[in-house]
C-alpha cells in the first residue's frame, strides 16, 4: 500500500530533521521524506498543523502473559500501545512463570507471534524466578531473543550475585535493567516516606532506599564494564548520583515515568489506590528534580512502567492494594501537558525520549524516520484537548493514576506494518 503523509511537521530527531514536509510510504516503509512529494498513493492523510513522528518505544511495559491473563495479555497490552503512539514495547519478565528459561521465553515468544499487535521486544530475567540467587543462562536467553535482563521489581540483594550477573552480561553484550530498592531500606512501606505517610498512618519508604542501591549498581558496574539502565528513577539524589556517573564516564543511562513528574506524594492523601506505585510518589523537591533531570538530559528515557492491576486488587484498603498504574495510552499526552506545557522539552527532545533514546538503549532499529526504515509512525495533534477516560482504554485493566485528568495532544494515526489505525478521543 502507498500512502502520502502532507504537510505534517515532520520530527525526526535520528536525522536532526524538525520542519514541514511530506513523507511516503511504500510496502510499510519509508521510501521519501521532503517537500511537495507527488506521487501516486493509495491514501492521502493531511496533517497540516499536525506532530509527525517516529512510533514510540517504551522500554518497560508489563504484559502480564503468561500466567495473569486476567490483567493483560500481549493482545491487549499491544493494542492499548497503539492506540498510545507506542509501535514498540520492552516486555518485563515478572509473569507467571518468570521469563527466566529458554522454555518459557518460547511461551512468551508464540503469544507474541500469535497475537502482537505492535513490535513487542522480551526481556528476560537475570536469576531463577526473580529470587537474585542463582543465575539464569544468559547466553542461552539472548541467543533465543531476549534483548535484554532484569529481575524487575525486585533487586538482586547480594552483591556477589549482581556483580556476576554483571560480568556475564558484559562477556554476552546485553543490557542489564536495574530495579533499585534495597528491601532492607524500603522496608514493606507503602507511600513516600514524609510527613504524607505520617499524616496517612502508612509505613514510609524513604527515598535512601532507590539512591542506596542505584549507587551499588553504578559501582558494580565501574567495575565491570557493564551497562546498565535504571528503571523508574523517581528522586532528587537518584538523579545527581546517574549524573555524576555519567560524567565520570560509566555506562549508565536511565528512565522516569510520567507519574514521576506529574504527581508529588500529596496526591495520595485521599487513599486513592490509583496513586501507589513502586518507586512511590516523592516529595515536590523530587518532582522538580525530575523534570530537571529530564530537561538537562541526565534522564535518557520516558517509559510508562504500564502494570496493569485488576479492580479487586486495586479498590481494596490502600495497604493491601497492589503496586502500579498503566499508562501505555496516556503517557505521550501526559508528557506533552507536562514538559511541552512548562517548556521543559520540545517536540524534538520528547522524541527523544520516547523514540530514539530507548531504541538506542536497547539496540534495536527503531525511533527513525530514515529513509528505508519501518514505517512506525505516529500523527499528533498537538492542540487537541481530551479528558482520560476509564471506559475508553483498550487495555483490559483501568487503574490509572489519570482518569478524569484533562490532557492536551492526541495521537489521531498510528502506523505499523503498513496498517493505519485511526484513534477517536
Amino acid at each position: 500500500m502507498k500512502i502520502l503523509i502532507k504537510d505534517g511537521r515532520v520530527v525526526d530527531p535520528a536525522n536532526k530533521f524538525d520542519e514541514v514536509a511530506d513523507i511516503f510510504v511504500e510496502d510499510a516503509r519509508i521510501f521519501k521524506v521532503a517537500k511537495n512529494i507527488k506521487a501516486d498513493a493509495d491514501k492521502i492523510i493531511e496533517a497540516q498543523g499536525k506532530i509527525v513522528m517516529p512510533g514510540l518505544v517504551d522500554m518497560h511495559v508489563h504484559l502480564r502473559e503468561p500466567g495473569r491473563e486476567d490483567k493483560e495479555t500481549v493482545c491487549s497490552g499491544s493494542r492499548a500501545a497503539l492506540a498510545g503512539g507506542i509501535t514498540s514495547v520492552l516486555a518485563m519478565p515478572n509473569t507467571e512463570p518468570a521469563i527466566d528459561s529458554v522454555e518459557h521465553l518460547k511461551i512468551l515468544k508464540e503469544a507474541i507471534q500469535k497475537s502482537a499487535k505492535n513490535n513487542v521486544f522480551i526481556c528476560a530475567a537475570i536469576t531463577k524466578g526473580r529470587q537474585g540467587e542463582a543465575l539464569n543462562d544468559i547466553a542461552s536467553l539472548k541467543k533465543s531473543g531476549a534483548i535484554a535482563l532484569s529481575d524487575d521489581g525486585a533487586s538482586i540483594e547480594s552483591d556477589s550475585v549482581m556483580l556476576e550477573a554483571l560480568k556475564a552480561a558484559t562477556k554476552e553484550e546485553i543490557l542489564v535493567i536495574c530495579h533499585s530498592e534495597d528491601k532492607k531500606l524500603s522496608n514493606g512501606g507503602q507511600v513516600n516516606s514524609g510527613f504524607t505517610s505520617t499524616r496517612l498512618g502508612l509505613r514510609g519508604v524513604s527515598s535512601e532506599s532507590e539512591y542506596k542501591r542505584i549507587e551499588r549498581d553504578i559501582d558494580l558496574a565501574e567495575k565491570t564494564g557493564a551497562s546498565i539502565h535504571i528503571a523508574h528513577v523517581s528522586c532528587k539524589e537518584s538523579v545527581e548520583i546517574i549524573s555524576k556517573a555519567k560524567k565520570r564516564g560509566v555506562e549508565v543511562t536511565c528512565e522516569t515515568a510520567p507519574h514521576y513528574f506529574s504527581f508529588n506524594d500529596e496526591a495520595v492523601l485521599g487513599y486513592d489506590t490509583n496513586f501507589k506505585m513502586n518507586p512511590p510518589l516523592r516529595s515536590k523537591e523530587d518532582v522538580l528534580a525530575i523534570r530537571k533531570g529530564l530537561a538537562d538530559g541526565t534522564i535518557d528515557a520516558i517509559a510508562s512502567d504500564h502494570a496493569p492491576h485488576t479492580e479487586n486488587e486495586k479498590d481494596i484498603e490502600f495497604e493491601r492494594a497492589e503496586f502500579g498504574v498503566i499508562g501505555l495510552e496516556t503517557e505521550l499526552a501526559v508528557s506533552a501537558t507536562e514538559l511541552l506545557g512548562d517548556c521543559l522539552l520540545n517536540w524534538t527532545k520528547l522524541a527523544e525520549k520516547m523514540a530514539l533514546n530507548p531504541s538506542r538503549i536497547l539496540g534495536i532499529n527503531k525511533g527513525t524516520l530514515s529513509v528505508g526504515a519501518d514505517a512506525d509512525i505516529i500523527i499528533v495533534n498537538p492542540a487537541k484537548e481530551w479528558i482520560v477516560k476509564k471506559e475508553k482504554f483498550l487495555s483490559k485493566s483501568r487503574n490509572s493514576a489519570f482518569v478524569g485528568r484533562t490532557l492536551k495532544g492526541f495521537v489521531e494515526y498510528t502506523f505499523y506494518k503498513g496498517k493505519v489505525y485511526k484513534w477517536n478521543s
